[in-house]
């Protein structure tokens, strides 16, 4: 039987796969993806202020993967509905960054490592599943072990692609304005600072409104990271997967 994914607008089929839908194990993945995407994000940004010299996050019990320290209790709701979630932010003292070439260099690399973070998760939980589906072709069928855990390769793929993203949208509070404000002039960069609660408030009420829309304008801006990373990965197991004769899986894009 084939099962057919949606991945940025492009549907897909996969021979042998059939997930169905069973709602307890959408939600145990969900929940799975939730606490270890958004942990590794916070853990990202506390471990690249320390390693510019703040230890804020280490002293706050917060240098570490432990879900219960970093989900919010909304933002985790909103992501296992929306898909796009957050946590608590990470505190870090920019005044302590002695290691970094300026305070704006170091709060640069710190809001960058967020995002990197989740590129990386998702690249190997890509990797994984290309691994598991030659596995799958190889042995010529599939159990419900391997369809749920490909279906958490698959969930964490498309999840942490989309914090990926989302969170380098150049819009305080997220982590792209602070990342793009290196070019800005340090009296804009200052300014929009004073005012990044309301502009969040006001993104919020945004990306509220128009949640239709935002889905398919992420869609867009994600065409370019999927392509860098499924396009290589993908290709690397059609090789494989035509040497050792088995079916060719799509490329998915």
């Amino acid at each position: 039987m084939e099962y057919y994914l949606k991945l940025r607008g492009v549907t897909s089929a996969l021979p042998l796969l059939n997930f169905g839908k069973i709602d307890i194990v959408e939600i145990l993945i969900l929940v799975f993806v939730l606490a270890l995407s958004l942990s590794l994000h916070e853990y990202a940004h506390g471990f690249a202020a320390l390693k510019m010299g703040d230890d804020t996050a280490a002293m706050a019990g917060r240098l570490t993967l432990n879900p219960l320290k970093h989900l919010d209790p909304i933002g985790s709701l909103v992501f296992l509905f929306a898909r796009i979630g957050w946590a608590k932010p990470v505190p870090i003292n920019p005044s302590r960054f002695t290691k970094a070439k300026s305070i704006k260099h170091g709060i640069f690399w710190v809001s960058l490592a967020g995002p990197l973070a989740n590129l990386l998760l998702g690249t190997i939980s890509w990797f994984l599943f290309c691994a598991l589906f030659t596995i799958m072709m190889a042995i010529g069928t599939s159990g419900p072990i391997i369809e749920v855990v490909m279906r958490l390769f698959l969930t964490l793929f498309q999840a942490n692609m989309l914090l990926a993203v989302f969170n380098l949208l150049p819009v305080p509070p997220l982590d792209g304005f602070k990342v793009f404000g290196v070019v800005l002039p340090d009296k804009w960069y200052s300014t929009l600072l004073q005012y990044e609660r309301f502009i969040g408030i006001a993104f919020l009420f945004v990306v509220i409104v128009f949640r239709g829309v935002l889905p398919t304008v992420l869609g867009w801006i994600l065409v370019p990271f999927n392509y860098a990373i499924q396009y290589p990965i993908t290709w690397l197991f059609q090789q494989l997967q035509g040497a050792l004769g088995l079916p060719v899986m799509p490329m998915f894009l």
